[in-house]
């Protein structure tokens, strides 16, 4: 296998029927206070410069929650007046997020760069993220929907308590998610 082949973002069978199930809970397409609050809440936790809660279809990433330094962001989009204005989606093959949905399961990175198949993403080389620690974000229907995650731009030793605290803040959201389905019928 070529180098290039394992930079490759993985096959996601799973998508269609994600892409489904967001519709269904209406999530996945616009900003929410709640997933921000929630996003700066994980990056306070882990310490970390930005936190995402982040919904994936076939072709990118949402962050429906978002956490990021103001001189630093992650995406952003020209605006008529020139100033600028933070986007809310990178495409599926930035990132790390589109690995732990299809894998289903937390993914810690302490150096990024200690990983070939991870080394080669763009956001280590055009962002600067050198670390990573997402959980999966699994609906009450066994749907990984998107992620909880924190980045840092330099090395971090995430350890076993960062990944507990990263898959508990998942599983914490999924219940709300679960809670906001119920009272909607």
């Amino acid at each position: 296998m070529t180098l290039s082949r394992l930079l490759l973002t993985p096959e996601d069978r799973d998508a269609p029927e994600r892409v489904r199930r967001l519709r269904r809970l209406g999530l996945g397409e616009r900003a929410d206070p709640e997933f921000d609050a929630f996003a700066d809440r994980v990056a306070e936790l882990a310490a970390a410069p930005y936190a995402m809660v982040t919904f994936i279809d076939e072709h990118r990433q949402f962050f429906a929650g978002l956490h990021q330094p103001g001189d630093r962001p992650l995406t952003a989009v020209a605006t008529p007046d020139g100033t600028g204005q933070r986007a809310r989606h990178l495409g599926r093959e930035y990132g790390f997020c589109p690995h732990v949905v299809v894998r289903r399961k937390a993914l810690v990175l302490e150096d990024v760069r200690d990983y070939p198949r991870f080394a080669g993403n763009p956001v280590v080389d055009e962002i600067g993220i050198r670390s990573y620690l997402g959980a999966p974000l699994v609906d009450r229907t066994g749907t990984a929907l998107g992620t909880v995650c924190a980045a840092d731009v330099k090395p971090r030793p995430w350890g076993r308590a960062g990944l507990e605290t990263i898959k508990t803040l998942a599983a914490e959201l999924a219940e709300g998610i679960g809670r906001r389905e119920n009272d909607a019928t």
